[in-house]
C-alpha cells in the first residue's frame, strides 16, 4: 500500500504533486486486518439490530473461524437455517442484538445452531461497489 503525504500550509498557492513522494508501507490491508487468512471469510451485514456496536446495514464483516468465541463477542452463526450476526451470551445461552428493540434469542436443544465465527472487523463502504453487488446478487 502506498501512502501519499500531503502537507499544506496556510497562504501557499499550490503544492507539489501528491504522487511525487510515495512511501511504501511494509504491510497490506490483508495483513493488517486478517489474522487467520485461511480461516476468515467476508459477509455483508443486513438490518439494523447491531448499529449500537457500530455494524450498519451493508457493512462488510470479517469473520474469523479460528478465533475462540468469548462471552460478549460479536459472532456470525447459522440459527435454524438463517445466518445471524449477534452478541454471544455464553452464560445464558442466548444471542443478543445490540438494540433494545430486538429481544434476546434463547438457544434451546431444539434449535439448529452452528457458530460460524467471530466478527473481528467491520468495514463501512461509503460508496457503493458494483463488484460487491455482483458478488452478493
Amino acid at each position: 500500500m502506498f501512502v501519499i503525504p500531503i502537507y499544506i500550509e496556510a497562504g501557499v498557492c499550490g503544492f507539489e504533486s501528491p504522487a511525487a513522494q510515495y512511501k511504501e508501507l511494509g504491510l497490506s490491508l490483508d495483513q493488517l486486518l486478517i489474522k487467520h487468512p485461511d480461516a476468515t471469510f467476508i459477509g455483508v451485514a443486513s438490518g439494523c439490530s447491531m448499529q449500537e456496536v457500530g455494524i450498519f446495514d451493508g457493512d462488510l464483516l470479517l469473520v474469523d473461524r479460528a478465533e475462540e468465541a468469548k462471552n460478549g463477542d460479536v459472532i456470525v452463526a447459522n440459527l435454524n437455517g438463517l445466518f445471524v450476526c449477534k452478541l454471544l451470551d455464553k452464560t445464558n445461552a442466548r444471542l443478543l442484538s445490540a438494540s433494545d428493540l430486538y429481544p434476546p434469542v434463547q438457544l434451546t436443544d431444539s434449535d439448529e445452531f452452528q457458530l460460524e465465527g467471530v466478527v473481528t472487523r467491520s468495514i463501512r463502504l461509503h460508496r457503493s461497489s458494483a463488484e460487491l453487488r455482483q458478488c452478493i446478487a
